[in-house]
Parts: structure tokens; C-alpha cells; sequence
């Protein structure tokens, strides 16, 4: 893999990063690290507000947004996103309690997702949330009849398919062929007449996610008009009126020096044109859009942080091993995608090596990167990886090796604070049972 990097000093953070100046959320890694331990998370809950802000302040009337929370879904971030006035867009009936206990209002919350299971609908059905993504004609008849068990009319949207090229120029309808996600479009139809006619759903308006960590404003807005134009056909075909079409998240965010920002102000602009085209057409004046921005409210909002406990090979190339690795952060193995490295708070005198740094577990993909340019390492050394707010904790594979997991620490108004402990091996040894055969 090829690797970013980052001196931890001065210029190394991005002015929306965690990292500015050496400090993490304004605060010393060095004594984040003697109070939390390595390694850790630490997300800065103030930057998460002013992305908030950031992105509230460019959507017209009548966009909400519903965080996506399979992006960070501890209880602290979802709290605070929850204080910043938007709602959650849920996937299962964990992440569902999770965000109810987070304190969203049930009307806030929406429900995606394929697989959804009975329990899972029932739970939804009975804690009143703002609608349930349906995914199949399967799947709106087992809703109904849960909706009609516990003598509720459960608004819905219906999710369409479209393809998986994530080039975005259009929602790329597919035609006959089911997929995991979704319905072809002519399903969908036959679903949203069936739909429309019964007593224990409201059909509000349908869903579509595009693709992901979309930094292009134009494919952005293309996605969300063509939803909407094909809203309006779904409408038309079932004469129901369109109200509600949620187009999903993929809002991105740049992990290399290399990459650009999402345009914030130019996707507000063209938002706002489409906004303006709705309002001039009766049949869609009304209707309201849903945005699930999951990484690019969180994701450069957190770091990762890990410590030396090895370094080897020669001096022009170290390798660096870190306390930490794949098993608290998966996504660079995952998908092939490396997070810029920072030697945090080095000295002046080091030079700067192209440096392979692994974590400690016994596998090849067990790497983050073979050829970032960083200071020398050396055994002590705190390494972040950064933009990690989003697919980090939640995004790994913690039992492998039997390892400690990262603790969890949020940043807010200048003080740390632990929101989720380490959890060690003995606890899950703990819950295992050993049968005396």
C-alpha cells in the first residue's frame, strides 16, 4: 500500500482536522495518552457541531438531516449529534435502542436496511419512529402484519435499487434484476399500489442510496433530483401524493493530502435550484428531503491513536510496530484505503524515512501503510491515524488475537472525557462457558 503522512507539527493537521498544532481536539496527545492509555479513539465533539452547522447552513427549505449511525455509533457522539438537532437513520434494533437512549425523539428517527427481522420491525413499529425504509414486497407484508398486531399505521418509504457504479451523473434505475438492496423500479411500483391501499402503513415517498464518500457536489445533486423525478412517477403510477424521498447519505470526505473537499457552498447552490424548480410544480411543493450524512459529519472529527512498541530494519527505512492495528482499525486493509499517519509531538532533529508501520497482530494485512514519509520512529512514539471519527471502533475486528480493545474518548469545550472503556480479554472470557461433557 501506498502511504500520506503527516508530521504531528505545525502544518499537519487540515483546518477542518483533529490534529492542529501538534494537539488533538486542542488538547496533548502525550498526556491524552498517560490518562486513557493506547490505544484509543478520541473524537472532538465541537468540530462534529460546526460540521453540523456547516452543512445545515447551505440545504434549503425542506431538507433534514438523519445521521447515519452505522458511521460512529457510540453513545456520546450520538448524544451530542442528537443536542445539534438532527435526527439518526438506523439500521438495526441495536443501533435503534442505541439511539433512543441517546435521547432522539422517536419522530427523528428513520429505519433502513436490508434483513430487518420481525423483532427488529416490532420494536420500530412500537417506538413510533418517523418511517421505515421497506425493502421488498416480503417485507412490506411482514410490516403490516406487525403494524396491524400492535394497532398502528406505520408511515414507510420504499427503497429503490439502483446500480452500484457510484459515478452518480443519474440514479441508474435497474431495470428487472433484484439485488441486495432495494427494488427494481417496476417492483417498486407494484409494491407502492399495494402500498397505498392498506390500513397499517402510510406510504410517504420512496429512498435511494447512490453511492459512497461522494466528494463531487454536481453527482450529489443529481442523485437527489432524479430521485425526486422518479418520486413523482411513483406517485403518479399509485395516485398518492409524494411527500417524503430520502436520498441517503455518501457525503465524502478527502483521507489523502492529495484530495479535495466536497464543495459545500456549490452543493447548496445546486440544491437550492432544484428547491426552487419543486416549488414552481404543484405536485412537488410539498414534498421534503431526507440527507443520511454519516462520515462527513464525523469521520475528520476522530483520530486513532497507537503506540510504538517496535521498530526494526535500517534507519532509511524503518518498520514501526504499533500496540494497536487492524483489530481496532479495519478499514485500510478493508477496502484498500489508507488514513494519513502523524508521529505525534516529535523532535525537530529527526529526519524523515519512508516508513512501513504494522500493528501487532499475526497477520500480513495487519499493515497501514509501507512507505509513508514520517520522523524516524522510535519505540514510545504515538502514531494517530487520522479522519478515523467515521468506520473506526465499530469497523473491526476486536477479538482476533484476543487483544484489549481501543478505548473511546470524546473531546468537548476543552476537557476529555472516557465514553466507552477498554474492554479486556478476561471479560470476554467472562461470558464464554466452558461445558462439562
Amino acid at each position: 500500500m501506498t502511504g500520506t503522512s503527516t508530521t504531528g507539527a505545525g502544518a499537519a493537521g487540515r483546518p477542518d482536522g483533529i490534529l492542529n498544532a501538534g494537539l488533538l481536539a486542542g488538547l496533548s496527545p502525550a498526556a491524552l495518552a498517560e490518562e486513557f492509555g493506547t490505544p484509543f479513539f478520541v473524537y472532538d465533539l465541537d468540530m462534529v457541531g460546526r460540521r453540523v452547522e456547516a452543512l445545515r447552513a447551505i440545504l434549503p427549505r425542506g431538507f433534514r438531516i438523519a445521521f447515519a449511525v452505522k458511521a460512529n455509533p457510540s453513545l456520546a457522539v450520538l448524544a451530542h449529534l442528537r443536542r445539534c438537532g438532527v435526527g439518526a437513520d438506523v439500521a438495526s434494533g441495536g443501533e435503534l435502542e442505541t439511539v433512543l437512549r441517546a435521547g432522539f425523539e422517536p419522530a427523528s428517527i428513520a429505519m433502513t436496511g436490508p434483513g430487518k427481522r420481525d423483532q427488529e420491525l416490532a420494536a420500530a413499529v412500537a417506538a413510533g419512529i418517523g418511517f421505515i425504509t421497506v425493502e421488498s414486497p416480503g417485507e412490506l407484508r411482514r410490516l403490516e402484519a406487525v403494524a396491524a398486531k400492535a394497532g398502528r399505521r406505520q408511515p414507510i418509504l420504499l427503497r429503490l435499487a439502483v446500480s452500484e457504479d457510484a459515478r452518480l451523473e443519474t440514479v441508474r434505475i435497474i431495470g428487472g434484476v433484484e439485488g441486495k438492496f432495494g427494488m427494481p423500479l417496476q417492483t417498486l411500483i407494484e409494491t407502492a399500489r399495494a402500498a397505498a391501499g392498506s390500513q397499517h402503513v402510510e406510504l410517504l415517498g420512496i429512498h435511494a442510496f447512490g453511492a459512497s464518500n461522494v466528494r463531487d457536489a454536481e453527482q450529489l445533486a443529481a442523485h437527489v433530483s432524479e430521485l425526486v423525478d422518479v418520486g413523482r412517477r411513483v406517485a403518479a403510477e399509485t395516485g398518492t401524493p409524494l411527500r417524503l424521498v430520502d436520498a441517503g447519505g455518501g457525503l465524502g470526505i478527502p483521507y489523502s493530502d492529495g484530495e479535495r473537499s466536497l464543495d459545500l457552498a456549490r452543493l447548496g447552490r445546486r440544491l437550492g435550484e432544484l428547491r426552487v424548480r419543486w416549488d414552481s410544480d404543484g405536485d412537488l411543493r410539498q414534498v421534503e428531503l431526507v440527507l443520511e450524512p454519516g462520515r462527513f459529519l464525523v469521520g475528520p472529527a476522530g483520530a486513532y491513536v497507537a503506540r510504538v512498541v517496535d521498530v526494526k530494519g535500517p534507519d532509511s527505512a524503518p518498520v514501526a510496530i504499533l500496540d494497536g492495528g487492524i483489530n481496532h482499525l479495519l478499514r485500510p486493509a478493508l477496502i484498500q484505503s489508507e488514513h494519513r499517519l502523524a508521529v505525534l509531538a516529535p523532535d525537530g532533529l529527526r529526519a524523515m524515512v519512508r516508513t512501513t508501520v504494522a500493528g501487532p497482530l499475526c497477520t500480513g494485512l495487519d499493515v497501514f501503510t509501507t512507505d509513508a514519509m514520517l520522523p524516524r520512529p522510535r519505540v514510545g512514539d504515538l502514531i494517530a491515524a487520522m479522519d478515523t471519527g467515521a468506520y473506526g471502533f465499530t469497523e473491526s475486528m476486536p477479538f482476533f488475537l484476543s487483544h484489549p480493545t481501543a478505548a473511546e474518548v470524546a473531546v468537548h469545550h476543552g476537557r476529555a472525557q472516557l465514553i466507552r472503556p477498554r474492554i479486556m480479554p478476561v471479560e470476554w472470557l467472562d461470558r464464554q462457558l466452558n461445558p462439562d461433557w
